[in-house]
């Protein structure tokens, strides 16, 4: 039976709500002694004075959204562990970002990725990135996570699809709701409120997922018991038109499949893809990178990706098991021959199923958390973006009071902007399939010019632009064919394939068009690609090449584990 919220449940919904709201306000309200770049600098990079605790959380944050206690249940019930590859390949990225990413960008002082391409390159491509840059905050990282987040709780309020909450839309109600919400308080504290707020929301959401996780893990009897049902019992969905899913569920403990796996996900197509879409989500996009940017210093800024790469550990035992053990408790009875009526209500379903009032209600502000952690995040990010790269950059004589003012504005119409395009993740047939779609099409061209730009110094400005107007006519195509399923083929060798013909385009045009090095960009381009693994910064477990050596270890230990 779907017990409903009680009122207990509804109280601590509230107490969040205006709990994460208060606390971003008065973010807003303080000012620290001693930050640097004034007012401005305060409310964009928090007075770059973030360390590395609060950058690793704040980057694990802006990433972990309602898409991941939604979309990864969902997509494990249907075929098991594999789609935990996004989590675990993360590691090697974060990486990649602590080593040769992060001390170029503090060595530029820059406050957007946007600038930084400007002086390695030109203005045309600072344009390109920018404009590719607020699609991204405002439709990848803000508009599903309003969608996912209205999707939950109207599953937890036992609403059909369709239905109507006080003469309104409930889905269109709950993405309304939560987008102003979030946008008031990311409005007025600005990336000091993003970072305090995500760092709660963070503690919260990881408590909330590890109780659903403990709960069923119990009920379902431990690891053994968990093995042992999926090896004997054909899933509950085998045999339901457009299920996707195979009877056999023998191999969903297993992250590496093959080509005719269900999943689309073939450990190749994950090996050569998924470092395409990484190196663009962790290395490259605004909304990920600028706590790095905000960082004290470079051994911060070096350490907080690391932290937030050990971080990312555990969403494959708390966000994706989930849906591995909802399948084996289906399996098993447990709820009376109950299951959910699809995949995409796998974790609500486990959460009215199995939690009593109270925790009910703290789960459920756990996934309002996830959701508003990424929109406030993104919001910051584009407001950061259109102030220093479309007004600064036009107007350099804008004191910081108008620049916030604008970053404020800014703030206002992208909350309504994600409101009104978190719909199209509906067209897709599972949400997490969506957003790695849309970032198979956007990432290649800028993977390419970044990489050859921060270790190739032949790579020239105008063979840089090239390939993002290219790169960004491709993607274009392709999104097009996939959306009127005139090709749908394996978006992650397509994201591979899209980057090398990026890389050919790039290395031809900088031979074609051959420009010398930019004096400033001299210090924004590595001479050897061994130069940052040479420099000390820290000793001990405090120096970065340490814990890098570590953390690869221990992911690449795992992946023999679950192979």
């Amino acid at each position: 039976m779907n017990t409903p919220l009680s009122r207990l449940d509804w109280a601590i919904i509230a107490l969040y709500l205006l709990g994460v709201v208060g606390l971003g306000v008065t973010a807003g309200c303080l000012r620290r002694k001693g930050e640097r770049g004034g007012e401005g600098g305060h409310y964009f990079l928090a007075g770059n004075t973030l360390a590395w605790p609060v950058i690793g959380l704040a980057m694990f944050a802006a990433n972990i959204s309602t898409v991941h206690l939604v979309s990864l249940a969902e997509a494990a019930y249907k075929h098991g562990l594999v789609f935990g590859n996004f989590e675990w390949m993360a590691g090697f990225t974060l990486i990649l970002l602590s080593l040769f990413f992060a001390p170029l960008y503090l060595r530029s002082r820059v406050a957007t990725l946007p600038d930084f391409l400007e002086r390695r390159f030109n203005r045309g491509c600072r344009d390109v990135l920018s404009v590719v840059s607020l699609f991204s905050a405002i439709v990848i990282h803000m508009g599903v996570a309003l969608y996912t987040a209205a999707w939950v709780l109207r599953g937890i309020l036992g609403l059909a699809p369709g239905a109507t909450l006080l003469g309104v839309d409930a889905l269109l109600l709950f993405i309304v709701v939560l987008g102003l919400l979030t946008g008031l308080y990311t409005m007025l504290g600005g990336l000091l409120a993003v970072v305090w707020t995500e760092s709660l929301q963070t503690i919260l959401l990881f408590v909330g997922a590890v109780v659903i996780t403990v709960v069923g893990y119990l009920k379902v009897g431990g690891w053994s018991a968990l093995a042992a049902t999926l090896a004997s019992h054909p899933h509950p969905l085998a045999g339901a038109a457009g299920s996707g899913v195979a009877a056999d569920t023998g191999r969903f403990l297993s992250m590496a499949r093959g080509a005719s796996d269900p999943s689309g996900l073939a450990w190749y197509s994950i090996l050569l893809g998924y470092p395409v879409l990484g190196i663009w989500y962790w290395c490259c996009d605004q909304t990920i990178v600028q706590r790095v940017l905000a960082a004290k210093d470079e051994k911060h800024a070096r350490l907080g990706p690391l932290f937030c790469a050990f971080l990312k550990i555990w969403p494959v035992f708390f966000f994706v098991l989930p849906g591995v053990i909802c399948v084996a408790l289906v399996q098993q009875g447990a709820f009376g021959g109950a299951a959910p009526q699809t995949a995409a209500d796998t974790y609500t379903f486990l959460v009215t199923r199995l939690l009593p009032a109270g925790l009910k209600g703290l789960v459920a502000a756990a996934m309002l958390a996830a959701a508003m952690q990424t929109c406030s995040a993104a919001l910051n990010s584009t407001a950061t973006l259109v102030a220093y790269d479309l007004f600064k950059r036009r107007r350099p004589d804008l004191d910081d009071r108008t620049l916030v003012a604008i970053g404020k504005v800014t703030t206002v119409a992208g909350t309504l902007l994600a409101i009104v395009a978190s719909p199209l993740f509906g067209h897709y047939s599972t949400l997490f399939e969506g957003i790695n779609k849309l970032i198979s099409y956007v990432a290649p061209p800028i993977t390419a010019v970044f990489l050859l730009g921060v270790f190739w110094k032949r790579a020239s400005g105008k063979s840089a632009f090239l390939t993002l107007l290219a790169g960004m006519g491709l993607g274009a195509a392709m999104f097009v064919l996939d959306w009127f399923a005139i090709y749908k083929g394996d978006f992650m060798l397509t994201a591979f394939l899209l980057f090398l013909a990026c890389l050919a385009i790039m290395v031809a045009t900088s031979f074609l068009f051959p420009e010398p090095l930019k004096e400033e960009a001299r210090a924004l381009v590595w001479e050897d690609w061994r130069e940052p693994l040479r420099q000390k910064c820290g000793s001990g477990l405090a120096d970065y090449r340490v814990v890098s050596a570590l953390i690869l270890v221990v992911f690449v230990a795992l992946y023999a584990v679950f192979r």
